[in-house]
């Protein structure tokens, strides 16, 4: 039998699993560029970057005070969750009212994306399409930061260069819990979406690498951090390079819902086990 003379067909490379969503077409002219940055700016402004500013000037405080009084941070105390009437439903009014109102910068980052046409929260993985691989991301990230996270607050607290946060002022009521879940949540949802999903997208319009938008981003979560001294300013730092790094990966695939997992069960633990736990054990974790 004759052997055939056809060349073998090329079998083609598998697919890879996953590649990053096509970009928007960066802004090139520069009025472009200048609208960009100065959205950005105005976003910022109304959310963490004004954080940052009052973090900086509490800081400055703190440490003016601690010059004065010869004395560290260790011995300054900050409040989270604090009370905010001492009608106990009032409170209650008042707390759900900051959170809501804390989450509108949210919605003005997701309205100003939507300029770019629909798909704008599946673009930033904002959306239920992967509930259980987020999750099981979420809690594994979690597990990642929360111990080095609270090393980080242990050292400082040591060197006496981090105050004592006090995660939760809130008295005993029946709404104490659910409105820490809902503070929690409310972290959660604020940082990724606007530090992390919202940054990456308008700085990629600007041009900036990877890398770039990771140390942007990584600085912006430590300086709103600033209050509550160096060791949790390193420490968000050191969680602002994982949870960006880990966005624009493989494995994160630009969603921030995995992100928006990790911070509220972190935040979870942090508020309502303060809550929870003796004074006896705070103690002896170095948390009081």
């Amino acid at each position: 039998m004759a052997e055939s003379t056809e060349a073998p067909r090329a079998v083609p490379a598998p697919a890879p699993d996953w590649t990053p969503p096509p970009a928007a077409a960066p802004a090139t002219t520069r009025r472009e560029r200048r609208r960009t940055g100065a959205e950005i700016w105005i976003v910022l402004g109304l959310s963490l970057g004004q954080s940052a500013v009052y973090a900086l000037v509490a800081l400055g405080v703190r440490l003016y005070d601690a010059i004065a009084a010869s004395t560290g941070l260790d011995s300054q105390t900050a409040t989270l969750n604090a009370s905010r009437s001492e009608r106990p439903y009032l409170d209650l009014v008042y707390q759900v009212l900051a959170i809501g109102f804390a989450l509108v910068p949210v919605v003005l980052a997701l309205y100003l994306l939507s300029a770019r046409g629909p798909g704008t929260l599946r673009r930033i993985g904002f959306d239920a399409a992967r509930p259980g691989r987020d999750t099981a991301w979420g809690f594994a990230l979690a597990a990642a930061i929360g111990v080095p996270g609270l090393a980080f607050y242990a050292l400082g607290r040591a060197l006496g260069i981090t105050v004592t946060v006090e995660a939760s002022a809130l008295d005993p009521y029946w709404w104490t819990v659910p409105v820490l879940i809902l503070s929690a949540l409310k972290n959660g949802l604020l940082e990724e979406v606007i530090a992390v999903a919202y940054l990456q997208e308008r700085t990629a319009d600007l041009g900036w690498g990877r890398w770039k938008f990771i140390l942007a981003s990584s600085l912006l979560r430590g300086s709103y951090h600033l209050y509550q001294g160096f060791g949790p300013f390193l420490g968000n730092v050191v969680m602002g390079v994982v949870f960006s790094w880990f966005y624009t990966s493989r494995w994160g695939r630009h969603r921030v819902m995995p992100l928006v997992v990790a911070h509220t069960v972190l935040d979870v633990v942090a508020f309502v086990g303060y809550a929870s736990v003796p004074d006896a054990w705070l103690r002896a974790l170095g948390v009081l």
